[in-house]
């Protein structure tokens, strides 16, 4: 088993970083764990989110001598002149015959000239290392690989600096034995591959893939351009980059790492480099970790997200609802939408003086009349690891891993038709540039999702932050998605009906339930003070908007909001978490919905928050605050009609201190706001429109003066969780009442177990309340 260094003696594996791993998803520089419960009747869930320590290239690659060496002399070396269908060899350790050439010693060998239907072929006996010098060669092979690196302890590659070199196959191959499917590379290798040197290497793989090794893959330094028929780049072990400049064309996939029978291998290092990739499948993909120190990346997959194939979001009886427009698009009019009413379509309200006979979890509608048939949508995209099987070509994610993707650097321009950021386990940004546009999620990992630090701008897509457990500590996240802009999701919650495949091939990666960066202790006993089966009653969780869709239990999924900027503007959901949100600094901005069928904040458990700033504008008909547990107090306005984008709401105290002056980008009729400056016994006064000459960062205006607005309201706050109208102090949102409502009354009530996002299938089922 190959052994990966790191500083000192010590040696590390895949699975000892995976372990490592699963105690991880908060900076090295936070003492304080997050602990969050939820629980069902009987049975308490315990989950913790513990400290970072960052995976890097060094802790998984180590290199050599031969890997480094690019040095060579005529005198040391052998000569292979190639001349059309011929060459000549001067010197020992090769035979050229029947335009081909053989080496079958150890040693360096330097190639020149144009082989134009030949191989060269490496099959050395006793495994030393084969050193090839590309000094501007140029070598095509009508029917197989064009260099073949048969046997050998070791191939390096050395790209001559200053010289171009060019490897190609033809469309079709001949085997001499039927059974046998290799080599199906321009460059195959079945022994360890690295390249190095400054010169250029051009590959086309006609026939299936470009550069292949069969063990490990490294690449120290070039110019390497790869079009392929299938895979760009593939190593078995691992594909490990130091440096270079890799341009890639793959019908396939861009960069991988195939390694599925070995937890210590099939990973993905990179520690730099200049990457542009089109790919029709995955950009880089790694069978098991993928870690990325720095680099500047272009990638588009699957021709980019405007291909993406055209999604509906699960509504709040089930079927489709508001903010899913087709493959993640966001409507023309994103930043200035239309107004707040309901859709035409929206379901009739049930009755309120009747019971709501069930739960909505994740499309089962409830319904008050019998032989109700609804028809649910249900998002079932690969992402979530199940017993269902996929194709390659249901996956074209950016950046995807089967166990942990790990970001420490580098800038990243993405158009990918699936998820940009994809992990089956879980996902770590520590810093790095990001400028994304997804035809699915921006960010979505099946267990843990958390951002230490960087820039991440998702301009583009159907969710923009996924995963079962998202914790947010620094860093700054612009997230515009035409479904919901976080979605704390799936995990081990998720039911196999709502999930499928992520993997590329027929069988199913389990790798997540195994190093997840969750740990989770179950205890029998009587159910908890934080039981979400009793989220219905305003007196229990006021912030939830008593009475709602739900009444189900939250799952074990959380959102934590540590530090950090967070700014949101979606089409569904602003927040959304199928659990419980915590929020203990930072600060938030969401622009949520227009329709009633979503809320700016939507949530199955509590919304407690200690600390930080959060502001969160959007329609009414869901609307929910925070937690009346909070430490830190919060307004809910509900205005008496939708208030057109682009005009202030400005909140101040008694004494003219500014609370809030913020513009929403789209038209809304409630808005939350939470800060350290409310006093839970504090007067307020509440203004429309108006001016202001301070500084607005997305929407949100800080010092300055407010002046020319109309005051809505004046009033004494009076909890934790002030709900307010045009009247003065009124409750949480309370039944069934219709969309729209004004004073914080007559709104859905609470959030929806929705499931992970994805491609949609159509189920048809029945509801009888009389059953």
């Amino acid at each position: 088993m190959k052994k990966n260094m790191i500083t000192g003696s010590k040696l590390w594996s895949i699975a000892m970083i995976t372990s490592l791993l699963a105690a991880c998803s908060s900076p090295a520089t936070t003492s304080t764990t997050a602990n969050a419960a939820t629980s069902t009747t009987g049975t308490t869930k315990t989950v913790s989110v513990s400290e970072q320590t960052s995976v890097k290239y060094a802790d998984l690659v180590s290199l050599d001598a031969d890997d480094t060496n690019i040095s060579w002399s005529e005198a040391d070396s052998t000569a292979i002149k190639l001349n059309g269908t011929t060459a000549t060899v001067t010197g020992s350790g090769a035979k050229a015959a029947n335009g081909s050439v053989t080496i079958s010693e150890a040693g360096t060998y330097v190639l020149s000239g144009e082989l134009t239907d030949g191989q060269i072929v490496v099959n050395v006996a006793d495994k030393g290392t084969v050193h090839l010098v590309l000094n501007g060669a140029t070598i095509h092979d009508n029917d197989s690989a064009a260099i073949y690196i048969q046997k050998a302890g070791k191939a390096v590659i050395t790209l001559e600096k200053g010289t171009k070199n060019t490897v190609s196959d033809g469309k079709t191959y001949v085997y001499a034995d039927a059974t046998t499917d290799e080599p199906d590379a321009a460059i195959f290798s079945k022994a360890d591959l690295t390249f190095n040197g400054a010169g250029q290497l051009t590959v086309t793989g006609n026939y299936n893939e470009g550069i292949t090794s069969k063990d490990d893959l490294k690449i120290i330094s070039g110019s390497i351009s790869v079009k392929a028929a299938d895979d760009g780049i593939k190593g078995k072990d691992m594909v490990a980059i130091q440096a270079g400049t890799i341009t890639i064309e793959a019908e396939g996939d861009g960069i991988k790492s195939t390694n599925d029978t070995d937890t210590t291998k099939g990973y993905v290092a990179i520690a730099g480099g200049t990457f542009d990739i089109q790919s029709g499948n995955d950009g880089i993909q790694a069978e098991t970790a993928l870690v990325t120190d720095g680099g500047t990346y272009n990638i588009v997959t699957g021709g980019g997200s405007a291909n993406a194939p055209a999604k509906v979001e699960e509504g709040p009886f089930g079927g489709g609802g508001g903010g899913g427009w087709g493959g993640g698009t966001p409507p023309t009019d994103m930043g200035t939408p239309p107004d707040g009413e309901p859709p035409a379509d929206m379901p009739e309200m049930p009755n309120n003086s009747g019971t709501n006979t069930g739960a909505n979890t994740n499309g089962a509608a409830a319904s008050n009349s019998a032989n109700t048939t609804t028809t649910t949508t249900t998002d079932n995209n690969a992402d979530a690891d199940t017993a269902t099987t996929a194709t390659e070509s249901t996956s074209a994610k950016a950046l995807k891993a089967g166990t942990d993707l790990t970001v420490n650097g580098g800038t990243y321009t993405i158009d990918s038709m699936d998820d940009s950021l994809h992990s089956n386990n879980n996902v770590i940004v520590n810093d790095g540039t990001f400028n994304i546009e997804s035809g699915d999620d921006g960010i979505h990992a099946d267990q843990g999702l958390t951002i230490n630090g960087g820039t991440i701008t998702i301009a583009k897509s159907y969710e923009g932050l996924e995963g079962a457990i998202i914790t947010l500590n620094d860093g700054d996240v612009d997230v515009t998605a035409s479904d919901d802009g976080v979605n704390a999701a799936g995990g081990e919650t998720e039911t196999a009906a709502n999930t499928a495949a992520s993997t590329d091939s027929a069988t199913t990666a389990t790798d997540a339930a195994t190093t997840s960066n969750i740990s989770v202790t179950e205890t029998t006993g009587t159910t908890s003070t934080t039981d979400q089966a009793s989220q219905g009653t305003a007196t229990t969780q006021q912030g939830r908007g008593s009475g709602g869709m739900g009444g189900a239990a939250a799952s074990n999924n959380e959102f934590h909001i540590n530090g950090g900027t967070l700014t949101v503007n979606a089409g569904g959901d602003g927040l959304d978490s199928n659990g419980s949100i915590n929020m203990t600094g930072g600060t938030v901005i969401v622009n949520g919905p227009t329709d009633s069928g979503n809320g700016a904040l939507d949530y199955d458990g509590t919304f407690e928050i200690s600390g930080g700033y959060l502001v969160a504008a959007g329609s009414s008909g869901m609307a929910q605050g925070t937690s009346d547990a909070s430490t830190q107090n919060t307004i809910v306005m509900t205005f008496p009609a939708t208030q057109k984008a682009g005009t202030l709401v400005h909140v101040q105290d008694s004494e003219g201190n500014n609370i809030l002056t913020f513009a929403p980008a789209k038209d809304y009729q409630t808005v939350v706001v939470s800060s350290p400056d409310l006093a839970k016994d504090g007067s307020y006064v509440i203004y429309s429109g108006g001016t202001s000459t301070g500084k607005a960062v997305d929407g949100l205006y800080t010092d300055g003066t407010y002046s020319g607005g109309t005051q809505v309201v004046a009033f004494q706050s009076t909890s934790n969780v002030t709900w307010v109208n045009e009247s003065g102090v009124t409750t949480a949102n309370t039944g069934m009442g219709g969309p729209g409502g004004g004073g914080g009354q007559g709104g859905f009530g609470g959030g929806r177990n929705r499931s992970q996002s994805g491609t949609t299938t159509d189920t048809t089922g029945t509801t009888d309340s009389a059953k």
